[in-house]
């Protein structure tokens, strides 16, 4: 779990701080840093812990001790890694500096969910609105992130192109990162 969490974290600075905007929950993340004055990693903890308190109120089964410990560990290195990356001003590298984060990102975020330690605080709110309301789990995200997105602009985050690529890349990764994990590192079967 806390390399998969330093893997995501490290990935999400990288890609936010190329400049082509945030991606869907870092969208939110960066109004309510810049609404509330917070850092990244403190509004990306606030939005966990009103998440996780939903995930608690409305369908408890999806939080475990990983949820919580995933979000105290990705939070503080959200600020430890948001200045340490170099960029180099040229688009077209900062865009694959970009890309890279999203993987890093996406890969991160496999490992820790292929542990099975609870969900992640975004998740735990997806499947809650899923599984007690019988909605398909992919509309429920779909119309998550369009809401978290449409917010985060709202108090000030950046819509851009890392948006889109984060909303088409991750889930792909997620998912084969996810079970490569599963398969080789935790020697599971499919």
């Amino acid at each position: 779990m806390a390399t998969g969490s330093a893997v995501s974290a490290y990935g999400i600075t990288l890609a936010i701080g190329a400049g082509f905007g945030g991606g869907t929950l870092a969208v939110l993340w960066q109004g309510v840093a810049r609404t509330f004055g917070l850092t990244l990693g403190q509004a990306s903890f606030a939005v966990a812990a009103l998440m996780i308190a939903f995930s608690l109120a409305y369908d408890r089964r999806q939080i475990c001790l990983g949820t919580v410990l995933y979000q105290v560990v990705y939070g503080l290195l959200v600020d430890a890694f948001s200045g340490v990356h170099g960029y180099t001003g040229r688009p077209v590298a900062d865009a694959a500096l970009m890309m890279a984060g999203i993987v890093l990102f996406a890969v991160g975020t496999g490992l820790y969910a292929a542990t099975d330690t609870g969900r992640g605080s975004y998740e735990a709110v997806t499947f809650s609105l899923s599984e007690k309301n019988g909605w398909p789990a992919g509309r429920v995200r779909v119309a998550s992130d369009a809401a978290v997105v449409a917010l985060g602009v709202l108090l000030g985050g950046e819509l851009g192109l890392c948006t889109a690529c984060m909303m088409l890349a991750s889930g792909p990764v997620i998912q084969w990162s996810a079970g490569l994990t599963r398969r080789r590192l935790l020697g599971c079967k499919d």
